[in-house]
């Protein structure tokens, strides 16, 4: 899955206070604020929107799927399922 950044902005006093108190303790800034971002999506995404998510990743070939194959899985996870009688 294709990682995208996000950019965030703090005072910079308290910027470099964080950082040099989290060196002090072998702590990674980095590391931390990926852990924070990890649990907020646990938190608020569904179960049931991060397993699919988590099944595209596992489905993947090593390059991405294209947007065709994309948009088939969508459809046919979005399209209700018949019940044979």
């Amino acid at each position: 899955m294709k990682k995208e950044s996000i950019t965030i902005q703090m005072d910079g006093e308290k910027l470099r206070a964080v950082k040099r108190y989290m060196e002090k303790k072998d702590a990674d800034l980095t590391k931390e604020l990926c852990d924070s971002l990890q649990k907020l999506y646990e938190k608020y995404v569904p179960s049931s929107v991060r397993e699919y998510i988590d099944e595209g990743i596992e489905g993947e070939a090593p390059a991405e799927a294209s947007p065709k194959k994309q948009k088939e899985k969508i459809r046919q996870t979005a399209e209700p399922r018949q019940e044979e009688q």
